[in-house]
């Protein structure tokens, strides 16, 4: 009998992929916090999970023809949206340091929690495997 990994593993492989990914949309606000004009932006996880979890494919959309193509990639791009500053800056920036450190950080925490419940999820299809 074959091992459905899709079903042993749940939602926990997604997940994991796509907070890496947020991290580096998250990273990509800090870095630019001083870049005038420069628009923050992030996404709603939960969407995002669901499109996943339903097996909805999620491609990058590409606003402007230099930007970077990503190919058929995982991603959450179709979810992604500007975040309303709580206090816009005169040069047009939205980044909020605060905001986005606090963001990055409990998506870290989340990351590492998705990676030991797949962690888990590994060690115990080994077990099974072997027989253990």
């Amino acid at each position: 009998m074959a091992i459905n990994f899709e079903a042993a593993l749940g939602i926990h492989d997604k997940a994991l992929a796509l907070r890496g990914q947020r991290a580096e949309v998250l990273a990509n606000n800090i870095a630019n916090a001083d870049t005038p004009g420069y628009q923050a932006r992030d996404m709603d996880f939960r969407d995002v999970l669901m499109q996943a979890k339903g097996g909805q494919e999620m491609t990058i959309k590409r606003t402007h023809q230099r930007h970077i193509s990503t190919g058929n990639a995982m991603s959450m791009a179709a979810d992604m949206k500007y975040r309303t500053p709580m206090q816009p800056s005169t040069d047009g920036n939205t980044v909020d340091l605060n905001i986005e450190q606090a963001e990055y950080a409990e998506n870290a925490v989340a990351f590492q929690t998705s990676f030991t419940l797949l962690n888990g999820k590994l060690r115990g299809l080994m077990s099974a495997i072997r027989g253990e």
